[in-house]
Formats: C-alpha cells, sequence, structure tokens
C-alpha cells in the first residue's frame, strides 16, 4: 500500500472486529476534523495526510460493507487465555507440596459432588 497508514492496511483490517473498526472510523474522522481545521488556519505541515486519511475511512466503510453483504468474512471472537499462575522464585519445600497436593485433591472432590 503506497498511501495510507501502516496500521489500518486491509489484511490487519480483515482481523478487526466491527466494534473496533467503528472505533478505528470514529477516530479517523476525528482526525480528518482536525486536520481540515489546521488546514483551514494555514497550520498544516503535511497535505498528504489528509489524503491518507480520506483513503483510511474509505477502507473502512468497505470492509464494514463487504462484512454486512457476506463478501468478506467476521472474524471469530479472540477468546482471552485464562492467566497462568506466576511461578515464583521462591524455592518449594515438600511441606508446600504436600498441601497443595491437598487443596487439589479437596477441590476435586468437591466438583465431583
Amino acid at each position: 500500500m503506497a498511501v495510507g497508514s501502516k496500521e489500518l492496511a486491509p489484511i490487519e483490517l480483515d482481523t478487526f472486529e466491527n466494534d473496533r473498526l467503528v472505533d478505528e472510523l470514529k477516530k479517523a474522522k476525528e482526525e480528518l476534523f482536525n486536520l481540515r481545521f489546521q488546514s483551514a488556519t494555514g497550520q498544516l505541515e503535511s497535505h498528504g495526510r489528509l489524503r491518507a486519511v480520506k483513503r483510511d475511512i474509505a477502507r473502512i466503510y468497505t470492509v464494514i460493507r463487504e462484512r454486512e453483504l457476506g463478501i468478506r468474512a467476521t472474524p471469530l471472537p479472540a477468546e482471552v487465555p485464562a492467566k497462568a499462575k506466576r511461578s515464583s522464585t521462591k524455592k518449594t519445600t515438600a511441606a508446600d507440596d504436600t498441601s497443595s497436593a491437598a487443596e487439589a485433591a479437596d477441590t476435586a472432590e468437591e466438583a465431583s459432588k
């Protein structure tokens, strides 16, 4: 992609859920408003950025419409992995091992009831 933001490449937009696409669209519209305001007041330094943001907005609208029509697949919601227990740097003793094994056995008994 020659023009536009690198964060909003079409391949990356495919991985976004619909809610995130709407958020990105809102951000892009706000940026376009700010760029137009800077242009009107003579403070705009990068005129090419206006064009890039407009293209990003069009790209997002295209992805949303293609999903509505069933042309483009909607990504499955990503499952949040359960946080693993932190391994401590403290050395475990034999008493710690037996108490944690006993707790696991109690939990298994309660679950089977």
